[in-house]
């Protein structure tokens, strides 16, 4: 059976992979490490490309 493409492009900046949690490498009290979550700020962690109709040019 063919496979069928995805109907929502994917964003170009973050390749599908929108949030991501980062270790500072520093502890907690409890001993568990502190952890930062971040977002794509291209597709505001949704993960797909938005269409060029609705992204902000200009002032």
């Amino acid at each position: 059976m063919p496979q069928h493409a995805p109907t929502r492009r994917i964003c170009r900046d973050c390749n599908g992979f929108a949030a991501v949690a980062i270790t500072t490498g520093t502890r907690h009290a409890d001993g568990s490490r502190v952890t930062v979550y971040v977002t794509c700020p291209t597709c505001k962690g949704t993960g797909h490309a938005l269409p060029a109709a609705l992204v902000r040019a200009g002032r």
